[in-house]
């Protein structure tokens, strides 16, 4: 069973949380930058694989920064 945790270290986990987002976030972005320097290289779709990702990643950190900050985002 889980341990019950106070709001403070469940802010603080989500905030960790929305943080590894935002970096895999920019990752992926910096991956898709360098695929497309390298066109002949990479692929189509691992260059679409990338951007789902992505995309993903910013889902999770909009929804995040929602939690923490309510309200602040458009609907």
């Amino acid at each position: 069973m889980a341990d019950v945790v106070d709001a403070d270290e469940l802010l603080r986990r989500i905030q960790v949380a929305r943080d590894w987002a935002a970096r895999e976030e920019q990752r992926l972005n910096e991956a898709i930058e360098a695929a497309e320097d390298q066109a002949e290289q990479a692929d189509q779709g691992e260059r679409t694989g990338l951007a789902a990702r992505a995309t993903a990643f910013e889902a999770v950190r909009l929804v995040l920064d929602e939690i923490i900050k309510p309200g602040t985002h458009a609907s």
